[in-house]
């Protein structure tokens, strides 16, 4: 009896989270910095795909820039990938927004577009990657950044649809058969 009545009382006086008025309600409303300058507008990509992918240049995954490249340009005419560089794991990208463009450019030659280096979790979290990580907002699910190279697939629509971890890589079929749906 007292196990239902503390129950009880946390269903009622627990709060749903409150949705920070920061954070756009669509993925379409956001804006940020260009890793190279200028500004990467989301509204842009309406009616295409897009799959976004925290990187980082010292990872073991690193090398799944290659494959990002490759899956870009496969697919360009309907999917555009947004890469944000982090220094979340393992301060694994500690190189500024100018020696991350280099690095991308001559090692892998990137062409997608790139962000400025933000932070995919914690207290100094970029919006977009609030949005992509709490269902509140992105309609979907609560999941963590666990890893650099995690990808979040995005429709058409701008929902968000799926989200790949760290060990799928960009030309496997698990994530071209979502970008082929």
């Amino acid at each position: 009896m007292l196990l239902s009545y503390l129950l009880m009382f946390k269903l009622l006086f627990t709060a749903a989270p409150t949705p920070n008025p920061d954070i756009p309600k669509s993925i379409y409303d956001f804006k940020v910095a260009g890793l190279t300058g200028g500004t990467i507008d989301f509204s842009q990509f309406k009616g295409k795909k897009i799959l976004i992918v925290n990187t980082a240049s010292e990872c073991g995954y690193t090398p799944q820039y290659e494959g990002l490249e490759q899956l870009y340009e496969k697919y360009k005419d309907k999917l555009v990938i947004v890469g944000f560089p982090a220094n979340n794991f393992g301060s694994q990208e500690p190189g500024s927004n100018e020696e991350i463009a280099g690095f991308c450019k001559k090692n892998y030659g990137v062409t997608f577009p790139m962000a400025a280096k933000i932070s995919v979790k914690g207290d100094d979290m970029a919006p977009i990657y609030h949005w992509l990580t709490e269902k509140q907002y992105n309609g979907f699910d609560n999941t963590s950044v666990k890893w650099n190279f995690q990808k979040y697939l995005i429709n058409e629509k701008g929902e968000l649809v799926g989200v790949f971890y760290s060990p799928v890589k960009p030309m496997s079929k698990k994530l071209t058969e979502a970008i082929e749906q």
